[in-house]
Order: structure tokens, then sequence, then C-alpha cells
């Protein structure tokens, strides 16, 4: 009788503890009714679970700061391990570099969208066009020069307009043009910049095709003009939306422009166009206006062993004194700012490659394949791997260009209607390659 009073009054105890909030005094009295062995009431019972799933929290809670103490010393001793690898030299990448895995759907639609045929392991012939992007940039482009003319003056317009066209006539001739005239950025615009677009476009593709594609890119543009190198990524990685879901892509893009107006006017329009696309990528932009033959004397504005790709696109000189003394510093560019596990990547017309040697395009591989290793041995690197990619099919000239143009090659149906009248052209004009896309390594 006298157990029975004193548990009933220890649970009375309890009850009062818990309702007052006394949670200390609760639980000194339920360690005496657990220790009595009285039978629990249910309150009692409620109580003893709630303290086991306490306990079992607890040892969760001790669980994870162990493992929280753990990670956070292996991560100090990973910044410790990347601090001492040489800043300019760097030996591991970071963890959250990534290549992009090829994904074969898209290299497909590629591949189909741009009739794709490989002719010989080397020539690629291309006679299409991915429409609803390029068709979008395009329409874009023209509306943006069209603006940009009309701010000028109809009497001042027509002087500077012929003055830049003059101007760009000199490579027709094989002469490297002076590009200094106000117009000059939108003649380029017109004339030569869609299918410069379009050819680094297949370039970045080609180099995804390959695996050597990161989402951590850093680019150094040689001879920029207004960016070409960064539209063509910038429209690759676009067109594949859709396919696979590529984690967040973080650019860094360094121009090196002898023109100023080039990089102005190219980044006016990125900002205009691009930037209003939607893709997960985060582009930074830095220009240095430089004469690429006095950047010797302030080689230390790039930044050491630093850029994954140095890109030289349609930027090789054909006067033989300024290739040597642009091949002098390409080679020390290429030295000091490339990673040590970077690429160099060479986009060359072919008249300008053969002309170099003085020597004419030929169904030649071997030629073809000797005059580029002589070429990348001058630039003081390592040959990877080449593709000529072509309009036509062949190597050399098509008899008859203009009509197998508009017969089989994407019209630009934008840009048609601007040079017609602002360049005198009589016929429309259509995308056509013939361009040799080159890796190489230091």
């Amino acid at each position: 009788m006298n157990n029975y009073i004193t548990n009933f009054w220890r649970s009375l105890k309890f009850w009062f503890a818990l309702k007052q909030g006394k949670n200390a005094q609760a639980n000194q009295i339920f360690k005496a009714i657990e220790n009595s062995g009285a039978k629990l009431s249910p309150l009692e019972k409620l109580y003893q679970d709630k303290l086991k799933f306490q306990t079992s929290l607890n040892d969760k809670d001790r669980e994870i700061k162990s493992l929280t103490e753990h990670l956070r010393k292996a991560v100090y001793k990973l910044d410790e391990l990347e601090l001492k690898v040489d800043f300019y030299e760097p030996v591991i990448r970071r963890l959250d570099d990534y290549i992009l895995t090829p994904e074969p759907k898209f290299i497909e639609f590629v591949t189909k969208s741009f009739q794709l045929i490989e002719k010989d392991e080397i020539l690629l012939q291309c006679t299409g066009i991915y429409e609803r992007i390029f068709d979008d940039f395009e329409s874009s482009l023209a509306e943006y020069i069209q603006e940009e003319i009309n701010r000028v003056p109809q009497q001042k317009r027509v002087s500077e307009l012929q003055a830049a066209i003059e101007d760009m006539k000199l490579l027709k001739r094989n002469i490297d043009p002076d590009y200094a005239f106000n117009f000059t950025p939108y003649v380029y615009m017109m004339k030569y910049f869609p299918d410069h677009v379009y050819s680094s476009y297949l370039a970045w593709f080609l180099v995804y095709k390959s695996g050597l594609l990161p989402t951590k890119l850093n680019i150094l543009d040689i001879g920029a003009g207004p960016g070409t190198v960064a539209y063509g990524l910038a429209l690759f990685l676009q067109s594949s939306s859709g396919f696979f879901s590529p984690p967040p892509m973080h650019i860094c893009y360094y121009s090196l422009e002898k023109q100023a107006q080039f990089q102005y006017r190219g980044l006016q329009f990125w900002r205009q166009y691009i930037e209003q696309q939607r893709m997960p990528t985060n582009l930074y932009f830095r220009f240095d206006t430089t004469d690429i033959f006095s950047y010797n004397e302030q080689s230390k504005v790039l930044p050491q062993s630093f850029f994954d790709f140095i890109v030289i696109s349609h930027c090789l000189f054909a006067n033989k004194a300024e290739k040597k003394k642009s091949f002098d510093v390409y080679r020390k560019i290429f030295q000091d700012s490339l990673s040590s596990d970077g690429y160099v990547m060479l986009i060359v017309q072919i008249k300008r490659l053969f002309g170099f040697y003085n020597m004419q395009p030929k169904e030649d591989i071997i030629q073809e394949k000797n005059l580029l290793e002589k070429l990348v041995e001058e630039l003081g690197l390592k040959l990877e791997w080449y593709k000529y990619v072509t309009a036509t099919g062949i190597r050399e000239s098509h008899r008859d260009f203009l009509k197998y143009a508009n017969e089989k090659l994407p019209p630009q149906k934008y840009m048609s209607p601007l040079k017609c009248q602002y360049l005198g052209l009589n016929h429309n004009s259509n995308y056509g390659l013939d361009d040799y896309i080159i890796l190489c390594k230091k």
C-alpha cells in the first residue's frame, strides 16, 4: 500500500514539474520513478521516448560536428596545398573545374544542321547552318549596324563609308588594311563578321567534340576585332540548350586589339544582343587596346600561365616583316601566358596560309601537312590536330563560286540588303568558309 502511495506521489510531482516547465526537476523525478521499477504511466512512457530521441539526436549532432571538423581540416590542407603550388605555373585544376562531356545527340544535331561531310581525314565540307540561332544573331546585327549608321549625317556618312570600304578591299589583294577609319567596324561587321562568327562557332564545336572544352575557361583573343571568338562560343553554347544541362559556365575573355573602335562596337553589340539571351554563362570581358608590335615593351600586362585557350583568328599578317615581328610577340605570349595544359587555336584562311609560302592550294594532303607543321613550328608550338573547313568540299578555288553559293550555301538574309545598300554589292551574300582550324600546345 505504501509503495502505491509513494509511486502515485512521485507521478503527481512529475506531472506538476512538467506543467510548470521545471525540466531539470522533472528529469530528476523521472529517474527516481525508473529506478523504483514501478509501472510507467502513459505520460511517463511518452517522456521516456522523448529522452531516447533526444539522446539519439545529441549523438547525431556530435557526429555531424566531428565530420564537419574533419572536413574543415581537409579543406584547410587542400588550401595549403594550393598555396604551395606556384601561382605562375599551375599544376592542378580546382575541384570545381569540369570538362563538358560530348553529347552524341547534340553532336549529331550540329553535324546535320551544318551539313558537315568528311571528304577526307582533314577536309570537312560545311554547307548548312543552325538557322534559328544565326537568323536571330544576323537580324539583330543588321539592325544594330543600321541604327549606328543612321546616327551619322548623310553627307559625312558617304565619304567615311567609302574610305573604310577602300581600306578593306586590300584584303582581296592579300594586303593588310589599316583598319583605322571611323566606319571600319561597320564595314567589317557587314562584310566579314557573320562568316567569322560562323567559323568560330564551328571551331568551338570541334574543340567540344574532342572533349577539350572546360566550363571554367580563360580565353585570350589576339587581334580580336569586335570579339569574334567570344560571339562564336556564345552562339555555340546557346545552341546546346535542350540537349544537355551543363554546369554554369565561367568565362574570362581577354581581348588584345589595336583598334579601340572594334572593341567598343563589339562590346556595345554584345550588351545589346548576347546579354539578353538565356544562357547559364558568366562572362567577364577585359579589353586591352594594344599594338601587337609594341607588346614586348608592356609584356607584364598579361597574367602568367593563366589562359586555357589563346586564339588567333584571321590575324596572321601578310607582310613578311610584320609577320616576323608578330610571330616573335606571339611566341613570347604563348610561352608566358598559356597555362601548362592550355591550347593555342589558330583560325587561318587557306589563301593566307599558302600565301605565306608563295604557294597555291592543291589537293595535296602531304603538302598541306608540311605547310601547317612549318607554320606551327615557326610559332614555337606543337601540332595537336587540324581541320580544313570549306564550303566547296575542295581545296582549290571553285570555278563559279557565286553560282555555287546561291545554290548550295545558307543565305545571309538580313545582311545582304545592307551590303547592297552600303557596300555596292549587286548580289545576295551567303555564309561560306575556307578556314583551317588548328589546335596546338606549347
